[in-house]
């Protein structure tokens, strides 16, 4: 039994539309000979869209992978901050709870756009704690916001927060454990070791050595030995 030949102007004409969807979310003119090459076959517009409309039902029209990144500029908008460094650093701040709490399972029930909200939030009353009354009104305010879920995700970063405060501080008593008493006499004694040696070290080489003596020396010597 042969076996089929794959047909490469299939897997061509599914990488061109593929190639012609990018170009349509970042572009709004582009042409299709542009990335169809020279070689090969050319495929006209009406192939090609029925081929994006193939590949978009397999997507199930979800052509970008949202997440709470993607929501970040929009919520912070609501904030009343003129203070650009400060605007950066709470977006900065934000950036960090979101990619701590990317492991904790319980956030995957929530929207993207409510972790970007608690997010915000959280490193508001981490950094701005008398303006954060503020802000979680004027994030309430938004009617895409789920206030319950938001102030649940917000409860949950901040308890994780404080985990991670907590293991740091095992870290660092670790750390200075091995300050104790009997380590610090150990370190001690091998000092007061390591100073007699080298006292030793030095006596022996203020101490005159017979063989370097020239040869009249050791003969007065050796006759001093047999008197």
């Amino acid at each position: 039994m042969l076996q089929q030949q794959p047909k490469t102007w299939v897997v061509r004409l599914v990488a061109c539309s593929c190639v012609s969807l990018a170009a349509k979310m970042t572009k709004t003119e582009f042409s299709l000979i542009d990335f169809q090459g020279d070689g090969g076959f050319i495929f006209d517009a009406q192939t090609i869209e029925r081929m994006e409309y193939l590949i978009l039902g397999a997507l199930k029209w979800r052509m970008r992978s949202i997440t709470p990144f993607s929501f970040i500029s929009f919520f912070i908008s609501f904030f009343n901050l003129k203070d650009p460094p400060l605007r950066q650093a709470l977006k900065a701040r934000a950036v960090e709870l979101i990619l701590k709490a990317q492991m904790d399972t319980r956030l995957m029930e929530l929207r993207p756009s409510i972790i970007a909200a608690s997010a915000l939030l959280s490193a508001s009353h981490q950094l701005l704690p008398l303006q954060f009354p503020c802000f979680r009104k004027a994030i309430s305010s938004c009617s895409y916001v789920n206030k319950e879920n938001m102030l649940q995700c917000c409860n949950w970063m901040q308890e994780m927060e404080k985990e991670g405060e907590q293991s740091e501080s095992v870290d660092e008593i670790m750390a200075s454990s091995s300050n104790t008493a009997v380590n610090v006499l150990d370190q001690h004694f091998s000092c007061w070791e390591s100073e007699i040696a080298a006292d030793a070290t030095k006596t022996d080489m203020k101490r005159p050595r017979i063989n370097d003596y020239p040869d009249n020396h050791s003969v007065h010597f050796s006759q001093l030995q047999h008197c």
